[in-house]
């Protein structure tokens, strides 16, 4: 059974988010809040981890997944950023976007696959950037849904990821997930609509 850990979803507990981080870096996954939906995430430097993860929510090999980062500064260690996208990603971030870009060589060959390509999200929520920050690199994560059902009630989360490793509960999430954009191609491209406004774009 995963260990649930409730935490303040806008003055996290230090001590909370040294566990939770602890855990990652043993190889862990965990469910976590963000400023869309739950996410499953864990360390991208632990591959029995990523390979966790993608058994928890029975995804195939190629479904994609994103990098959660601190900050637009630590993007380019794993994405290839040009300016453009920079100045569309600098307005927008932290917020509930996903931005699609042409992946560096840091990026672990498990998660890129054939496409060459990687998800990058900086969430607009506290205990998401706690944990990346005490982490000190990016979260592999996917929103913590099952079989199309995405999962905003605490209690459910326990039930459903009980193989997880812990469940940090911060209180009900929304049920939108992020939206998704495409910034490899000469214009941003939506790929997925979701709770970040595309009329910004």
């Amino acid at each position: 059974m995963a260990q649930r850990l409730v935490i303040h979803p806008t003055h996290p507990e230090p001590r909370k988010i040294k566990l939770a981080v602890d855990c990652m870096q043993k190889g862990g996954a965990i469910v976590y809040p963000t400023d869309t939906v739950y996410g499953l995430g864990c360390d991208i430097r632990q591959k029995k981890a990523l390979e966790k993860v993608f058994r928890l929510k029975r995804m195939r090999e190629d479904h994609p997944v994103a990098f959660v980062c601190p900050d637009l500064g630590d993007i380019a260690k794993y994405a290839i950023v040009d300016d453009r996208a920079y100045r569309i990603m600098r307005r927008l971030l932290p917020g509930p976007y996903t931005f699609i870009l042409p992946a560096s060589r840091e990026v672990p060959k498990m998660v890129v696959q054939a496409r060459k390509t990687v998800g990058i999200r900086v969430p607009h929520h506290e205990v998401a950037l706690a944990l990346v920050r005490e982490l000190g690199s990016p979260i592999l994560s996917t929103s913590a849904s099952l079989d199309g059902e995405q999962l905003n009630d605490p209690d459910d989360l326990v039930e459903k990821f009980k193989h997880a490793d812990m469940v940090l509960d911060s209180g009900f999430c929304g049920l939108d997930p992020s939206t998704i954009v495409d910034l490899t191609g000469p214009s941003p491209v939506v790929v997925r609509e979701g709770a970040g406004p595309v009329d910004v774009l």
